[in-house]
């Protein structure tokens, strides 16, 4: 926290200064630089700073050259409470100011819309000092090539290095030379990955999940020291394990992490969905800012929990994570934005980080003024609210003194939903409100298995509709994805897609088609398996480059192989793949993913903890997939197939589409099969209840409630 930062926050352009929006004496605005035309939320919080912000783009290289100065790139993103910091201390300082445009030409880059930029310089930073973050600060030639680079930098130091920098670049040339080598060297490692001989086996994935294993933390979950992260894949992993085991292992990590997180400050009990991360070992103090990928990802591992272990506190996270994006992060047309700010103005006028969630025990009472005070006071009690406080004097409401337990009671829940009206009338965080296609793309798979297994059909027409606005905002005429989408924006849709958006979109589009049992979807799933495959396939060693054969040229065309915040292209793309593959026969993209296991085997063994994603990727090819058809009109049939998940099912139903899982089928039954050699058909939810599980299952009710 920043004391006496004064940004102005609003609903459409995120986090705006408020010199913006005064009017001089004179009448007139004052000036803005280049930001001010781009759609990204981000940029345009800096469309008013005294630096002469270029984009990125050719014209910044240009100017560059021209100048003979090097290139001063500061890429972050609009959610990122320290990169509005450095902003104020720097940014919009005018000496810090006039000595960037002395000196440099100033490039700012939203990592979201540009992940390949990032990604190229992130490396960078890392392979220089051994961590990495944002907001990043990169010191590049005209020619792009990076020598210098680090995070967040207070305003004294960032003084002292950008007269140092200059220093080296116009007396060191040869120093400078020397660290170019080795930086290029270093952030080209990704495509030169050398394939192993075989796909990763059963060995493999049993040390890569005993050390994980390892790192779990058996008193509050997750994995490692703090800060932690949610590690939605490691918990994935864990419950195949625990699928395939029964193992007691697998269980504890997987309940112990879910409660935890839960219970803590990370997760908004009043208006539902997850912080980025924790501060601390228990989940309490998070970084407030809430992402759309969060949402997707914690979704999924909550409902595939949900269903295999059945602890019913889960449903009520995963119904209100749910209600969270579909209130607080739609679009009117379907889509999705992207994520809320951490910070927000508090009562004195002030951007404070965390004032929208946190409350004192005198406001609550204040808020519910109508609820009968002995409710009042138990709601405080219920969610941890003490004159003391548990953050900067104020309280995160959480449940980490009775963990696991979030079910409330009548009275305590419309007493919650009476706060959550309440902070509904504080200034709000700010919001980025650009639509991006592939954190779209990963809450629409999740969305709609949750709406399969809920039976929900309101959430199913808002991933339709989600569906529908992809297709309709981000393809252009020739098939071409997009990466991004702003509602002001002239043309709306930017930047060309990514190997990760296209990834997430097969992955989304086959999901809707089980789902729906929509021929059209599975015809979006294969248009867009095809393009990514012929644009960003690598025929020599296997896999995606991160980047388009004909998309702008960075200085090198690496491959997203590390599952970090969200699954890589290459991970995503494997699973996918198979999936899309078992409901085509279509047995290419089987092959695909295959290579794609190959080449990421090749760094398993040195890193395992950084590739959770592959190896849920490897146990689907272990595992094989079952295809499950049902032919007709056999609501119960689908509806039970929906509600027993299994990570290596897929499902076809309704509209039959070019693919051998509809041929020689009678109307009304069921197939389940194994590389579409199939056991006795089934015309009974019972049959085909025992044909899924392969044991004999009592059957009361197929229920839409699977915490029943």
């Amino acid at each position: 926290m920043v004391p006496g930062r004064d940004h102005l926050f609003t609903r459409s352009l995120g986090v705006v200064d408020r010199r913006h929006d005064a009017v001089r004496a004179s009448g007139t605005l004052d000036r803005v630089n280049r930001l001010a035309e781009e759609t990204s939320p981000y940029l345009r919080q800096h469309r008013d700073n005294p630096v002469d912000w270029y984009p990125w783009g050719s014209e910044a290289f240009d100017a560059a050259r021209d100048r003979n100065v090097p290139i001063l790139l500061s890429v972050g993103y609009s959610a990122c409470h320290w990169c509005h910091v450095m902003a104020h201390e720097c940014f919009e300082d005018d000496e810090v100011a006039a000595r960037m445009n002395a000196l440099f030409v100033n490039v700012k880059v939203d990592r979201e819309e540009r992940p390949d930029v990032d990604a190229v310089y992130m490396d960078a930073v890392q392979a220089m000092t051994g961590r990495g973050g944002w907001p990043m600060t990169v010191f590049m030639t005209a020619d792009g090539e990076p020598f210098y680079g680090g995070t967040y930098f207070p305003k004294d130091s960032f003084l002292k290095l950008m007269e140092a920098i200059d220093d080296v670049h116009r007396n060191r040339p040869d120093d400078l030379r020397q660290n170019v080598t080795a930086l290029v060297n270093a952030i080209d490692a990704t495509s030169r990955v050398d394939p192993a001989p075989d796909i990763p086996g059963v060995d493999q994935l049993n040390a890569a999940i005993q050390n994980l294993a390892r790192g779990f933390d058996a008193e509050w979950g997750g994995f490692g020291k703090e800060p932690k992260f949610p590690s939605t894949f490691h918990v994935e992993l864990m419950l195949r394990a625990y699928m395939a085991t029964a193992g007691d292992g697998p269980k504890q990590i997987i309940t112990t992490t879910l409660d935890a997180m839960c219970s803590g400050g990370m997760y908004d009990h009043v208006g539902g969905g997850f912080a980025r991360y924790s501060t601390d070992r228990e989940w309490l103090v998070p970084h407030f800012e809430k992402m759309l990928y969060d949402q997707a990802l914690l979704v999924g591992a909550y409902l595939h929990s949900l269903i295999v272990i059945g602890q019913p506190q889960w449903k009520q996270v995963i119904e209100e994570t749910i209600g969270y994006v579909l209130t607080d992060l739609r679009h009117p047309d379907g889509g999705f934005f992207s994520a809320e700010d951490a910070d927000s103005l508090d009562a004195e006028g002030h951007s404070v980080e965390g004032a929208f969630s946190t409350w004192t025990p005198d406001e609550v009472r204040g808020a519910l003024a109508d609820t009968a005070p002995d409710i009042v006071e138990d709601l405080i009690e219920w969610f941890g609210i003490t004159d003391d406080g548990n953050f900067e004097g104020r309280s995160i409401p959480n449940r980490l003194h009775a963990r696991g337990q979030l079910l409330r009671t009548p009275e305590l829940e419309a007493a919650t939903r009476a706060l959550q009206e309440a902070r509904a009338r504080r200034p709000r965080p700010g919001l980025d409100d650009k639509v991006l296609t592939e954190w779209n793309a990963l809450f629409l798979s999740a969305l709609t298995r949750a709406a399969a297994v809920f039976g929900r059909r309101d959430w199913l027409d808002a991933a339709i509709a989600n569906g529908e606005f992809l297709l309709r905002e981000l393809r252009d005429d020739r098939g071409r994805w997009y990466r991004s989408w702003q509602a002001d924006g002239t043309p709306r849709a930017r930047h060309a897609a990514l190997a990760a958006d296209h990834a997430a979109l097969v992955d989304a589009f086959t999901r809707l088609a089980e789902t729906t049992g929509e021929a059209r979807w599975i015809e979006a799933a294969v248009s867009t398996a095809d393009t990514m495959l012929e644009w960003f396939w690598d025929p020599e060693n296997g896999g995606l480059y991160t980047t388009a054969e004909d998309a702008e040229q960075l200085i090198v065309r690496q491959k997203d192989v590390a599952d970090n915040a969200t699954p890589s292209a290459n991970s995503s793309a494997a699973i996918a793949l198979y999936r899309l593959g078992a409901l085509t026969g279509e047995q290419r993209y089987a092959n695909q993913a295959d290579r794609i296991l190959q080449l990421l085997g090749g760094l398993i063994e040195k890193s395992a903890a950084m590739l959770s994603n592959a190896l849920v990727a490897v146990d689907l090819r272990r595992r094989g997939t079952t295809e499950v058809v049902i032919v007709g009109e056999r609501p119960d049939l689908v509806r039970l197939a929906q509600s027993i998940w299994r990570p290596d099912t897929v499902l076809a139903w309704g509209e039959p589409y070019d693919s051998p899982l509809w041929d020689d089928r009678s109307e009304g039954f069921a197939y389940v099969c194994r590389d579409y050699a199939c056991q006795a058909p089934q015309d009974t939810v019972q049959g085909l209840a025992e044909a899924l599980t392969g044991r004999k299952v009592e059957i009361r009710e197929v229920t839409s409630d699977p915490g029943a």
